[in-house]
């Protein structure tokens, strides 16, 4: 473990943020669906709102899942729907070099440390802990080791979680939210293949880009406690956070990429027009007063993330065709 006194090096100093900044991080696995528009759209018009800046940036470290094809699509249903973006797109995959270093200053500063274990026994430790009842999480088999096993080359970097304690933050739709540190994971901060994750590139981002807040769906919930300690082992400032529902279709399963029905620029060619899926879309959750119909102005005037509601929402194409 690090010792407490020891701190970072000063790149990871605080900073004070003048106003207000949104992304919208889709990764290029599959065209943009209704969920994913509805995420971009309140980020965008929580930006617009307060004459802010929103940021458009491509998730795509998971080199297993890179598509072209996928970005583009991203890229066209964005500018389709008029959700133009001050900055961007901006590709992980250009930043390499530079989250690699941060993870080596990590591993120096005991916040981070290589993990040499197997895939047998880690597939074996997970059936053990299932069979017995424990959550599955990894053990910590590497982070107590006094020796380092230096011949295996196909070691991942894991973050130091904090042993004891709690993440405990505010949610901007959902209130107070507490996780206790010891349910958390020693989570892989990078891969055997020396490409890092998801988590740990999106707390490194949004401090760059210098996120304010960060509105997502709720299936990103249980990533924000791990975020928020890799915030906390840097000694970075968060951005707050906004984790809205599910749209569901009508058989109440959640909507995805590979649901055809929901694929954005399909509702191009099928002519409807960006103006209705945007009004569509916003009233998804969200509300003002009885009012059906709003211009692009009105959203941005009116829209107030405190409106929206914490229920799933049940996507209705005959409501969308109405409008």
């Amino acid at each position: 473990m690090a010792d407490s006194n020891r701190r970072p090096p000063p790149f990871y100093g605080i900073k004070f943020l003048m106003k207000v900044i949104t992304r919208f991080a889709p990764s290029p696995t599959g065209k943009l669906h209704l969920g994913s528009v509805r995420t971009a759209l309140y980020s965008w018009l929580f930006a617009r709102h307060f004459h802010g800046k929103f940021i458009l940036r491509i998730e795509n470290t998971d080199q297993t899942c890179i598509d072209q094809e996928s970005i583009d699509s991203i890229i066209n249903s964005m500018r389709w729907l008029g959700l133009n973006w001050d900055s961007g797109p901006h590709l992980q995959t250009n930043k390499i070099n530079i989250y690699r270093k941060i993870i080596d200053d990590m591993v120096a500063s005991g916040l981070a440390y290589p993990c040499y274990c197997s895939q047998e026994r880690l597939n074996m430790l997970r059936s053990t802990q299932i069979k017995i009842g424990k959550k599955p999480k990894y053990d910590k088999f590497c982070r107590l080791l006094k020796y380092k096993n230096v011949k295996n080359k196909n070691y991942v970097i894991r973050f130091a979680n904090p042993e004891n304690g709690h993440v405990t933050f505010h949610d901007l739709i959902r209130g107070k939210i507490t996780f206790q540190n010891s349910e958390l994971d020693d989570l892989i901060i990078l891969r055997s293949n020396k490409i890092p994750t998801y988590n740990f590139c999106a707390v490194v981002d949004d401090y760059d880009m210098n996120i304010t807040h960060v509105i997502r769906g709720e299936d990103h919930l249980n990533n924000t406690p791990r975020q928020l300690n890799i915030f906390k082992a840097l000694e970075l400032i968060p951005p707050k956070y906004a984790h809205i529902s599910m749209i569901l279709d009508q058989n109440k399963r959640k909507l995805s990429k590979k649901n055809q029905d929901t694929d954005i620029l399909q509702y191009q060619e099928d002519g409807i027009l960006p103006e209705a899926l945007l009004n569509y879309l916003v009233r998804l959750g969200w509300s003002y007063g009885n009012k059906e119909i709003f211009d692009i102005n009105e959203m941005q005037k009116l829209f107030n993330i405190s409106s929206i509601n914490k229920s799933n929402c049940i996507f209705n194409k005959s409501k969308l065709l109405w409008i």
